[in-house]
């Protein structure tokens, strides 16, 4: 069972669109978001400490991306992450910075949370990810890696508070977890509705056929089954891995290949339809 958590978020300009600050009760370190546009002018002294950061960017094709990173002065780490991309020596933009730093920090546990973060974020799928390289065999104390481990769990907190589910997991069923089925030719998939949505499991097959007018009538689906073909989570018609999707008229329009309700395609072992349940 978990506990309450009592969350600040401060608008620091005035505005979410600013500079927000995100502060956990009992908890020494600290989440900023920071706009582009802020980053050269930002007086903060907390960004010039130690810390690790998070790029949001989107890609040319509408997905999300992020960039995973550490640095030892925050702000300048992100004005050179400016400066590269205006000389041509990275290729994505990115619209906010989201920062994470905490007293005591230095460059060893920088680079801890850093490999850690972006095998957290590797794992969970919920954007690309565009690190290339960290430092896998970073050396720390037992009681290092333990404060560590829990500073992540405290990110995953704040990113949430602050709206970024980078570094959400997807949702696995329970004991008491009611399954639903979608099965329609060689379609074939199996679900179970979640916090954010409708979760499709690892295993489920989709239809080899798509409708004609899939493309035009519901292009929206048909770009989400696309790109999770692209994105290795469907791999030869099967989901290799659950996927939460925001609602089950996707899940199942993805799964069938074709315009669907999830309210009626979407039926329990003994036939009962979602929307009767």
């Amino acid at each position: 069972m978990g506990f309450g958590k009592t969350i600040e978020l401060f608008w620091v300009n005035g505005t979410s669109e600013g500079i927000v600050t995100a502060e956990l009760s009992n908890w020494n370190g600290k989440g900023i978001k920071l706009p582009r546009t802020e980053v050269a002018q930002c007086q903060r002294s907390d960004v010039n400490e130690p810390g690790i950061y998070f790029l949001l960017c989107q890609e040319e094709d509408g997905e999300d991306s992020v960039y995973i990173g550490e640095a030892e002065n925050i702000k300048d780490r992100l004005i050179q992450h400016i400066r590269d991309y205006q000389n041509g020596k990275e290729k994505y933009y990115w619209n906010t910075a989201v920062v994470f730093v905490g007293r005591d920090l230095n460059k060893a546990l920088i680079r801890y949370l850093e490999n850690r973060l972006v095998e957290i974020a590797t794992e969970c799928a919920q954007c690309r990810l565009l690190t290339k390289n960290t430092y896998k065999n970073t050396v720390i104390k037992e009681s290092q890696i333990a404060s560590m481990e829990e500073f992540i769990d405290n990110i995953k907190v704040l990113s949430n508070a602050m709206g970024y589910k980078i570094l959400e997991s997807v949702p696995v069923a329970t004991e008491t977890t009611e399954y639903l089925y979608c099965k329609s030719g060689d379609a074939n998939g199996t679900g179970f509705v979640s916090a954010g949505g409708f979760t499709v499991i690892q295993g489920s097959k989709v239809s080899g056929h798509l409708a004609n007018s899939f493309k035009s009538r519901s292009k929206s689906y048909f770009d989400l089954r696309t790109k999770l073909e692209m994105d290795g989570i469907i791999v030869n018609g099967i989901f290799a891995k659950n996927y939460e999707f925001s609602a089950p008229s996707a899940a199942s329009a993805v799964i069938l290949g074709r315009s669907s309700n999830g309210k009626t395609d979407w039926k329990t072992q003994s036939g009962k339809k979602l929307s009767e349940i």
